[in-house]
C-alpha cells in the first residue's frame, strides 16, 4: 500500500484512538462495489447512547473476484482505525455484480421451461418496435436462446381451471435434452402460474430430479407472481441467469469474512431502497440490480429530511451520483425517492425506452448515464468530443492510473485541468501520473482536433457535464418537474468536481456535499431499513370484491414478508452502534398498496389501502382514491366504469432512522476560512485557467466560509466551487454550495 499523505495518516490516528473504547460487536461496515472503485465505510459507536462515528476508504474494484478488493478494503479499515475484527458486528454490502452480467451476457446456461405455444415470448418481446423509422435497429440477444427454450403440454386458465394436465413424461424428456445441453439453470415460467403456481412446482421437482442439485431452477410464480407474461418470465429468465454467479460470488465472500475473524451477518442493499438476507439475495439476485444507486438515494433522502428547518416539509432534491462508471440522477420529494416496479437493464439503443431487458422488481426510479471518471473520451465521424458510455473502469483504468490504461478518460481531463490534487486522490494511497494523462488526452483527442492536452480535457469536461445536465433535465421534464425548484445533493468520487457546473447548466442555486460525499452509496447503506415487498396479481372487479377474502390474501403477503424482515430487523437493531442490548422485538411499518384500472384498459394506477378491514366502506374509499389519482394523471375520470384490482402490494420494513436535524449555515459567515494554497484551475465561465484557492475540507470548522473561486479537498473527493458560488460547513459536516449571482 502506498504510503498515506500526513493530513491522512493524522485523520486515521484520531480514528484509531476513538475507537479505543469501541464496544465490541458493535461496528458495522458497508461495501459497495462499483465498476471502478469498491466504496467501504466503517461506523461505531463508543457507547451506548452516543452518536456514532465512521471512517472510510476507496480500493480500486477487483473484477475477476470482486470480494478480494472487499477484503482489501476491510483489512485497511480495521488497520486504520485500530478496530478488531471481534468489534465488528455486521456487514452490508451492495454491488453491481448482477448488473454487469446481464449487460455484458456473462451469466449461466440458462433454459427455459414454458407453456405449450410460448416458446417465443423472450424473443417477441411487446411486438413492437422501440425504434419505429430505424430499418437497422438490433435488439440485445435474448438471455435464452432458442435452442434452449422448451415447451411442454400444459394449461391453467385464469380462474384456475385445468385446461391440460401437465405432461410429466414431456417435462423429463425436456429435462433431459436440457442435461444433454450442458444447462446450468433453468426458469419455469407456465401461462397463469402468478395465481395457480401447482404446475410449475411439480416440473421444479421433475426438473431436478434429472439435472440434480447443481442446477438451480428459477419459477416464475416466486420471482415474479403478477400478470404480463413476456414480463415474469422476462425477470424469471434473468434471475436464472444471474443466480449460480451471485451465489458462487456470496458464498466466496462469506468465506472470506468467515476466514478473517468476520463470522457476522452478512445483509445485501437490494434496488428497492430495502436490505434484506444473504439467503434471500442468494434466491432472487435479481433484486439486488440497481443496489449501489439505491444506497445513494437512500442518503439523498435521509437529507432531505436532515436538511429541511423545524416543523417544514423535507426538501426536494435531485439526487446527483458520479462514479468511477456512471452517473445517477433520482428525484425526491416529501422525503422519499420515487419507486417503480418495472425497471430496463442495459438499453442498448440510445438510451431509448424498450432497448432494453424488462424486469418486474422493486426499484427507485432513476435514470443512468455512461458518464463516470473512468468514462473514455474520444472524436467521432463528424469531429465532436464524445464520453462513454465505455469505461476504463478498475482494469486497465484511466491513463493517469498508471495501470496499462492508454485511452484519455474523464478523470485524465479533471487532472489536468487542475481539479484533482494527484498526490491525495484516494487518500493518498494513488498517486496520479499528470505526464500519462496528457498524453492520453493528445493522442486520444487532440490529435483529430489539433488540440493541446489541456483544451482536449476541457472540451471533454465540457461534454460530460452537457450529458449529465441533459439526462436530468429529461428525467425531471418526464415527471413535469422543474429542475430549479430543487437543491442539489451531490456525492459519489466525481460529482463533486462537477455539480457546480451541472446545476449552473440546470438554473438550480443549491448544493449539498454530504460528510463522506466519496462514500455517500455505502454510508446510505447503513442508513437504509430493512424491506421486503410481497406482489400478487389478483384480477377481479372492485365492485362486490369479498372483503374477508381480500384481508385473507393481505394478511397472507403481510406474514410472507415480515417472516423475511423480521430475523433481519433484529440482527441491525442488535448491531447498531450505542444500541442498547434487548429482546424488544423491532417495531415495523406496513404499507398496503393496490393497483387498479377501468375495466378494459391496459395499464393501472396504484393507490394506498387504508389500514383496517376492506369492508364495503373501505372498497368505496378505494375506488374515490382510483379516481382522484386518476383525474391528477389524466384530467378526467369515466362515470359509471367499472374499477378493476390487478395487483396487491404488501411492503414491511423499519422506520426510517431518526432525524439528527443539521443547523444550516447563516447567510453571513462569521469568519472565512483562509485558504491552505493557490492551484491554477480550468473555470468554463471564463473559459480559461485561472486560480483557485485550496482547502482542505477538515480544516474547516461549522460556520466558516469559503469563496469561489475555490476547490476544497478530503480524501475521496474534491468539490470545486465556480467563480460566483460560496461554500459553508454546517453543524452535521455538510457542506453547502450557494449561487451568489447568475452566471
Amino acid at each position: 500500500m502506498s504510503a498515506h499523505t500526513a493530513a491522512a495518516q493524522s485523520a486515521a490516528t484520531s480514528a484509531a484512538a476513538s475507537a479505543a473504547a469501541a464496544t465490541p460487536g458493535r461496528a458495522r461496515i458497508a461495501a459497495d462495489i462499483g465498476g471502478t472503485f469498491t466504496d467501504l465505510v466503517l461506523e461505531w459507536g463508543a457507547a451506548a447512547g452516543e452518536a456514532p462515528q465512521r471512517h472510510s476508504c476507496k480500493v480500486l474494484t477487483t473484477p475477476r473476484a470482486p470480494e478480494q478488493g472487499v477484503m482489501q478494503g476491510i483489512a485497511h479499515l480495521l488497520e486504520e482505525t485500530g478496530l478488531a475484527p471481534a468489534d465488528v458486528g455486521l456487514v452490508i454490502h451492495g454491488t453491481t455484480l448482477a448488473t454487469n452480467a446481464l449487460i455484458e451476457r456473462k451469466g449461466a446456461r440458462t433454459a427455459l421451461l414454458t407453456t405449450g405455444g410460448f416458446r417465443d415470448v423472450l424473443e417477441m418481446g411487446y411486438e413492437k418496435r422501440f425504434e419505429q423509422y430505424d430499418v437497422n435497429i438490433e435488439r440485445a440477444p435474448e438471455l435464452v436462446p432458442r435452442p434452449l427454450r422448451f415447451t411442454v403440454p400444459e394449461r391453467t386458465a385464469a380462474d384456475g381451471t385445468v385446461l391440460v394436465p401437465l405432461d410429466e413424461a414431456a417435462v423429463r424428456r425436456a429435462a433431459e435434452a436440457m442435461a444433454a445441453a450442458g444447462v446450468q439453470a433453468v426458469a419455469v415460467g407456465f401461462l397463469h402460474a402468478y395465481a395457480w403456481p401447482a404446475h410449475e412446482r411439480r416440473a421444479r421437482e421433475i426438473v431436478q430430479q434429472v439435472l440434480g442439485p447443481r442446477v438451480t431452477v428459477c419459477l416464475s410464480s416466486e420471482v415474479c407472481p403478477e400478470m404480463r407474461e413476456y414480463e415474469r418470465l422476462s425477470t424469471t429468465a434473468a434471475n436464472a441467469y444471474v443466480r449460480p454467479l451471485m451465489a458462487g460470488y456470496l458464498g466466496r465472500l462469506r468465506a472470506q469474512l468467515d476466514a478473517a475473524g468476520l463470522a457476522v451477518p452478512l445483509l445485501l442493499m437490494m434496488s428497492g431502497g430495502g436490505v434484506t438476507t444473504l439467503e434471500l439475495a442468494e434466491h432472487f439476485p435479481i433484486r439486488l440490480v440497481e443496489s449501489g444507486p439505491a444506497g445513494g438515494a437512500i442518503l439523498a433522502a435521509q437529507l432531505a429530511r436532515e436538511l429541511a428547518p423545524e416543523g417544514a416539509q423535507p426538501l426536494d432534491v435531485m439526487a446527483f451520483d458520479m462514479g468511477g462508471t456512471t452517473a445517477k440522477v433520482c428525484l425526491i420529494a416529501g422525503g422519499e425517492p420515487e419507486r417503480a416496479r418495472r425497471f430496463e437493464i442495459g438499453r442498448a439503443y440510445r438510451n431509448l425506452k424498450g432497448s432494453g431487458l424488462p424486469v418486474r422488481v422493486p426499484v427507485i426510479e432513476l435514470v443512468e448515464i455512461g458518464a463516470g471518471g473512468g468514462s473514455i473520451g474520444r472524436v467521432d465521424a463528424l469531429g465532436r468530443i464524445t464520453a462513454g458510455p465505455d469505461s476504463a473502469g478498475a482494469e486497465p483504468g484511466p491513463a493517469c492510473y498508471g495501470r496499462g490504461g492508454s485511452a484519455p478518460t474523464v478523470t485524465d481531463a479533471n487532472l489536468v485541468l487542475g481539479r484533482i490534487d494527484g498526490q491525495r486522490f484516494a487518500a493518498g494511497r494513488m498517486p496520479l501520473d499528470a505526464a500519462a494523462a496528457h498524453t492520453a488526452l493528445e493522442g486520444g483527442v487532440g490529435a483529430a482536433l489539433g488540440l493541446d492536452a489541456f483544451w482536449s480535457a476541457a472540451g471533454l469536461s465540457e461534454i460530460v457535464e452537457e450529458n449529465m445536465a441533459n439526462a436530468a433535465r429529461v428525467h425531471a421534464v418526464e415527471r413535469g418537474i422543474a429542475p430549479e425548484d430543487h437543491a442539489m445533493i451531490a456525492f459519489g468520487g466525481a460529482a463533486p468536481l462537477h455539480a457546480a457546473r451541472v446545476a449552473t447548466k440546470l438554473g438550480i442555486s443549491r448544493i449539498v456535499v454530504p460528510a463522506g460525499a466519496g462514500v455517500g452509496s455505502a454510508i446510505g447503506f447503513l442508513r437504509a431499513p430493512i424491506a421486503f415487498e410481497v406482489v400478487r396479481s389478483d384480477v377481479r372487479l372492485l365492485s362486490g370484491a369479498d372483503g374477508q377474502a381480500l384481508d385473507a390474501r393481505l394478511a397472507e403477503m403481510e406474514a410472507g414478508a415480515r417472516a423475511v424482515v423480521e430475523p433481519a430487523a433484529a440482527i441491525m437493531a442488535t448491531h447498531a452502534p450505542g444500541a442498547a442490548t434487548s429482546n424488544t422485538k423491532p417495531r415495523l411499518r406496513v404499507e398496503r398498496l393496490v393497483e387498479l384500472r377501468y375495466q378494459g384498459q391496459g395499464h393501472e394506477l396504484r393507490v394506498p389501502v387504508p389500514a383496517g378491514a376492506l369492508d364495503a366502506s373501505a372498497i368505496r374509499h378505494l375506488r374515490d382514491d382510483f379516481e382522484a389519482a386518476y383525474r391528477r394523471t389524466y384530467g378526467l375520470v369515466i362515470p359509471g366504469a367499472a374499477v378493476e384490482i390487478v395487483t396487491w402490494s404488501v411492503t414491511v420494513s423499519t422506520p426510517a432512522p431518526a432525524v439528527q436535524r443539521a443547523l444550516p449555515p447563516s447567510a453571513a459567515p462569521a469568519r472565512v476560512a483562509p485558504p491552505g494554497g493557490e492551484r491554477i484551475a480550468w473555470d468554463p465561465e471564463a473559459g480559461a485557467a485561472i486560480a483557485f484557492a485550496t482547502h482542505w475540507r477538515f480544516d474547516l470548522a461549522p460556520g466558516q466560509g469559503v469563496s469561489g473561486p475555490a476547490i476544497i479537498t478530503e480524501h475521496e473527493t474534491s468539490t470545486v466551487v465556480p467563480p460566483g458560488w460560496s461554500a459553508q460547513l454546517d453543524s452535521q459536516g455538510h457542506l453547502h454550495l450557494q449561487r451568489e449571482r447568475a452566471t
